[in-house]
């Protein structure tokens, strides 16, 4: 059963302190039957960020980071993230920039932050090998089976397996997708460990969702990093999702936020897509003017309901912006809200130290610029 998307547009927000959601909304009270899905972007563990979540006694904590965001995710019918870091475990080294492995308390806080669905096809998933993808699933499936992951595989027929996820009788599909893994070959007698772009194959596992489910997502990580518009890459493959059968395209990679537009595929339907989301969380060791981009990343929000017909609808879709925030200290790393961010905050923010452009002012200025006016404005299909 395909998704259609509802008619009909309104402005959610606006203004100085409106800046929560970039709204595509029906004028419509939400029914207790609707379903929300959200999606952040990158979980990004710099070494700055690692070391705010080391404990005295060696252990890692990086629950902080989702204190203040936390309610909304938990709140979520399917809540999605972009790890963008394997977690392979101290046994294989704790790095960040370039060769990233994450610890395995940062499934744990995933876990406990209320997120249901991990993408793990980035460019990243190789940086520990075979041995990375094996200890980062054997950790998830022994400690956490109540979540799914994507994108990373141990066995030919689990890479062929389409992620569903129900909720209350809806059946989502989940699709997550890289460009590359920076030049890594994927390991010995295992071309399916990490799932790549490639037409044939998407086009398949597509095919396979609409026989499954009743709306698909597709999560790649595709683009340009560091550019705030759209590549003619992720042009091309947009319309190779949508026209293949994807009802929803949530986008990550560049780091930093990118616009959010409905397309046409070729059957008519408007498919919505997030091009980036940014980074959830990060701590760049870049400097100089750009750097304070990509503190700001955005939560995508979507409202599924059913019509009379019983089909499923997407009711309306935004984004919330987010802002990363670090201070050297312990647990000195966390996320806002763009809306509860200040400016007094932003001027703690040791990024500043690499751009000293950022403040709560350059980062509302970049959501209007990249998202319309105000960050609200409706570019509802």
């Amino acid at each position: 059963m395909r998704a259609v998307i509802a008619a009909a547009a309104s402005i959610l927000s606006s203004g100085m302190t409106g800046m929560n959601i970039l709204a595509h909304a029906e004028e419509s009270v939400p029914e207790d039957d609707d379903l929300t899905v959200i999606m952040v972007g990158d979980i990004l563990l710099h070494d700055g960020i690692e070391h705010c979540a080391l404990q005295p006694d060696g252990s890692y904590d990086f629950s902080e980071i989702f204190r203040h965001t936390k309610d909304e995710i938990e709140a979520a019918d399917l809540a999605i993230v972009n790890e963008e870091v394997i977690i392979g475990g101290q046994e294989l080294r704790v790095s960040g920039y370039p060769s990233f492995n994450a610890p395995y308390e940062i499934a744990d806080d995933l876990a406990e932050a209320g997120f249901d669905v991990i993408c793990h096809a980035t460019n990243h998933a190789l940086d520990r090998g075979k041995k990375g993808i094996e200890n980062c699933l054997s950790y998830w499936e022994e400690n956490h089976p109540e979540v799914k992951t994507v994108g990373i595989y141990t066995t030919e027929e689990d890479s062929r397996q389409i992620c569903i996820y129900e909720k209350d009788g809806c059946k989502i599909a989940v699709l997550n997708y890289t460009y590359g893994t920076n030049g890594i070959p994927l390991p010995k007698g295992m071309p399916y460990a990490v799932g790549i772009l490639d037409e044939t194959k998407i086009k398949s596992d597509l095919a396979e969702a609409e026989k499954l489910a009743d709306i698909t997502i597709v999560c790649p990580h595709w683009g340009t990093e560091y550019n705030l518009g759209i590549s003619d890459m992720q042009k091309k493959w947009a319309k190779v999702f949508a026209n293949s059968g994807a009802d929803i395209i949530i986008g990550t990679h560049p780091h930093v936020i990118e616009p959010v537009e409905s397309i046409t595929a070729d059957d008519g339907r408007k498919v919505p897509v997030f091009y980036s989301l940014g980074n959830f969380i990060n701590w760049t060791s870049g400097s100089g003017r750009g750097v304070a981009d990509r503190m700001v990343g955005a939560m995508a929000v979507i409202t599924l309901a059913r019509d009379d017909k019983g089909e499923t609808i997407i009711k309306d879709y935004g984004v919330k912006p987010l802002v990363s925030h670090v201070e050297s200290k312990t647990n000195g790393s966390t996320v806002y809200f763009l809306d509860d961010y200040t400016q007094a905050k932003s001027f703690l923010n040791e990024i500043r130290s690499r751009d000293a452009d950022f403040s709560y002012l350059y980062c509302e200025e970049l959501c209007r610029s990249v998202f319309g006016d105000g960050g609200a404005q409706s570019i509802r299909r």
